[in-house]
């Protein structure tokens, strides 16, 4: 396969590999640990009263969700490092952050979380890339 192509595939799919963790933790998150949270938020499309919603969210809601990205982001770069190579799992992680940044400018959580979740992504995502070296090394 062509370098160009692979490293595109290995971005890619680590990206969509990262996303689909992060959004089954915050499903478990909505429906099981918080069920009353989830419900009042189903359905929302208004992000001022989503906004309301999460301020008065429980940190654990929160802290649940600092797992899931941790989780989605390890695995993400386990994946685009298995394809790919540390310069993807670089790309990855920082495609990550960008959306982490978003996902906080739109709906704004507690500073701590602002903190943890930028501190989160880009090495989550090396831990990930280094465990899949040393499983192809060893």
């Amino acid at each position: 396969m062509h370098p160009i192509l692979r490293g595109v595939l290995a971005v890619v799919a680590g990206f969509a590999v990262a996303s689909a963790v992060m959004m089954a933790v915050e499903m478990i998150n909505g429906h099981v640990l918080y069920p009353d949270l989830g419900r009042q938020a189903q359905g929302v499309t208004d992000p001022q009263i989503m906004r309301e919603l999460l301020a008065g969210a429980p940190a654990g809601a929160f802290a649940v969700v600092l797992a899931g990205w941790f989780l989605g982001s390890f695995t993400g770069g386990w994946v685009a490092a298995r394809i790919g190579n540390l310069t993807h799992v670089l790309i990855l992680g920082g495609l990550l952050t960008l959306a982490g940044i978003a996902n906080n400018l739109m709906l704004p959580p507690p500073a701590w979380f602002w903190v943890a979740g930028m501190l989160t992504l880009m090495p989550a995502a090396l831990a990930g890339a280094k465990l899949a070296r040393t499983r192809v090394a060893g």
